[in-house]
């Protein structure tokens, strides 16, 4: 199934900027062995999802944003894709201005969004399906919150480990029963 798309939608107006690749793997140590052992990319957030059961891990590379993505249970849908493709490209993500206003507009040029998440200002997104896009999973964000400053109070090991976790969109660290516990210096940093 493709889109049979519509010239004349103002999607391009919208778009800011390339935000990140991301990467699908079953054991995000690996990828990070290469990414920031061998080719020196830094840490700037990273966590665990609960919600989503998946492991997140941003990094920087000469001037670009590289996310890892590890499933942490077995419904999880990172579980399902590396299951399936094996370790690799998940999708390609965009900053616009507006969520509300893209995904209008990629309706209007005759595509389908799916899995709108509007809930947190500090991010809200929007897909076109790989189906509709040539193989290639599309997230369209808009963010209240600055995503290149990096972690000072974890590091690499702390994602690895499972002790961050997100909250609402705040990196956070887990206190000693696992549940989150905010870090006040890093949320100020990120809010």
């Amino acid at each position: 199934m493709t889109a049979s798309w519509k010239p004349g939608a103002d999607v391009g107006s919208h778009i800011r900027a390339i935000d990140h690749v991301a990467i699908a793997t079953a054991n995000m140590a690996e990828p990070v062995a290469l990414f920031a052992g061998v080719l020196g990319a830094t840490l700037l957030a990273g966590g665990d999802n609960d919600t989503t059961g998946t492991r997140l891990m941003h990094l920087a590379l000469g001037g670009f944003k590289i996310e890892l993505m590890q499933p942490l249970r077995d419904d999880s849908l990172i579980a399902a894709r590396v299951a399936e493709h094996g370790p690799g490209f998940h999708h390609l993500t965009f900053v616009v201005d507006d969520v509300d206003a893209t995904a209008r507009d990629l309706q209007q040029a005759g595509g389908r969004t799916v899995g709108t998440d509007l809930s947190s200002p500090r991010w809200r997104e929007t897909f076109l399906a790989p189906k509709l896009t040539f193989g290639t999973l599309l997230q369209f964000v808009d963010t209240t919150r600055r995503w290149d400053v990096p972690a000072t109070s974890y590091d690499i090991d702390d994602v690895l480990a499972g002790r961050v976790v997100w909250r609402d969109y705040i990196d956070c660290l887990r206190d000693s029963v696992g549940t989150p516990e905010a870090d006040v210096s890093e949320a100020s940093l990120r809010a």
